[in-house]
């Protein structure tokens, strides 16, 4: 046997475990959380909410290479009891879209960026931004697997320039050094890996 060879997974199914990891997180935020400040800064725990409903909606589109469209963010938690089961089903449907044969392959976006890159993008909101609500309503996050974790310091790696620019990375923090692998990749989107509420 090869010690030294290297699976690559599927961006399909690395989004699948990160699915995994969300979905007891969304399922546990309470209705008295949702004012809750997050270690997003600019996003308390309903905006952000919001914000990975659009981006799971919004990269499912991408992954059949259809135009996306994130100039608005809708308001998907207010008035809606169901929105926590509704999160859900639409990670469901992103894990199915970027399995799909031929969804990594090409370029995908306005930007036409990569496919595999832009499915990446997807996991790194999923893992990040799941980290952040768990982080922010008290809960645990389950542990991110390494090939994800292998996977989102790759896509980071090239985003980061652009990212800190636009200001969807925060400035990178210095990281602990007994910090995980994840913990490190946590502080170079501008997080620090230890935040409390």
């Amino acid at each position: 046997m090869d010690t030294n060879s290297v699976t690559t997974y599927g961006i399909g199914e690395l989004l699948g475990r990160a699915r995994e990891r969300a979905v007891p997180v969304v399922r546990g935020i309470a209705d008295g959380a949702l004012a809750a400040p997050t270690p997003c800064a600019e996003y308390d725990v309903k905006d952000l909410v919001n914000h990975v409903f659009q981006v799971v909606v919004q990269f499912q589109r991408l992954a059949v290479k259809e135009a996306s469209d994130f100039t608005e963010t809708p308001d998907v938690v207010t008035g809606d009891p169901g929105w926590r089961e509704r999160l859900v089903e639409e990670t469901g449907r992103l894990v199915a879209a970027w399995s799909a044969p031929g969804a990594e392959e090409g370029t995908t976006g306005a930007w036409d960026m990569p496919a595999r890159l832009v499915g990446s993008m997807a996991l790194l909101d999923l893992t990040v931004h799941v980290w952040d609500l768990a982080r922010a309503t008290g809960q645990e996050y389950g542990a991110a697997d390494e090939a994800g974790v292998a996977e989102l310091a790759g896509a980071v790696a090239v985003l980061e320039p652009t990212a800190r620019k636009m200001g969807v990375f925060g400035e990178a923090v210095a990281a602990p050094e007994d910090a995980s692998a994840f913990e490190r990749l946590l502080a170079r989107t501008g997080r620090d890996p230890r935040w409390k509420g």
